[in-house]
C-alpha cells in the first residue's frame, strides 16, 4: 500500500500528530525567546538601579565639596546651582543609557513568528 492508497482517517491522524508536535515546539522556542528577553530587562533594571545608587552616593559627597570650593569664589547659592546642574546632567545620562537598554527588550519572539509562519505555509500544502 502506498501513501495514494492510504485511508483519509490515517492521514488526518498523522497531520493532527504532527500540527501538535509543531505546536509544541513552537511554544517550546517561544518560552526560550521570552526568557532571554526578560533576561536582557533584568539587566537594564540592574544598570539602571546601580546607576541611580551610584550618582545618588555620589552626589551626597562629591557634589557637596564643589559647593563649598566654589563657594570661595561665589555666593553660596550660586555655587549650589552650578553644582546641583552638573549632578543633574550627569544622572540624567546613566538613567538614559538604562531606558535605551530597557527599551531595546522585545517580547515578541521573532524566530517563533518566523518558525509559526513557515508551519502554517507548510500545513496549507499538505492539505491541498
Amino acid at each position: 500500500m502506498n501513501d495514494t492508497d492510504r485511508p483519509i482517517s490515517s492521514v488526518l491522524s498523522d497531520i493532527v500528530g504532527n500540527v501538535q508536535h509543531i505546536v509544541r515546539a513552537e511554544v517550546k522556542l517561544a518560552k526560550a525567546e521570552v526568557q532571554e528577553e526578560i533576561g536582557k530587562a533584568r539587566r537594564g533594571m540592574i544598570f539602571l538601579a546601580a546607576g541611580g545608587m551610584a550618582a545618588a552616593l555620589a552626589a551626597v559627597f562629591i557634589l557637596l565639596a564643589a559647593v563649598y570650593a566654589l563657594a570661595l569664589v561665589w555666593p553660596l547659592w550660586a555655587a549650589a546651582l552650578v553644582v546641583g546642574a552638573g549632578a543633574g546632567l550627569a544622572g540624567y545620562a546613566v538613567l538614559t543609557s538604562g531606558i535605551r537598554q530597557i527599551r531595546s527588550v522585545s517580547l515578541t519572539p521573532p524566530r517563533t513568528v518566523s518558525t509559526i509562519q513557515e508551519n502554517i505555509e507548510w500545513a496549507k500544502t499538505r492539505t491541498r
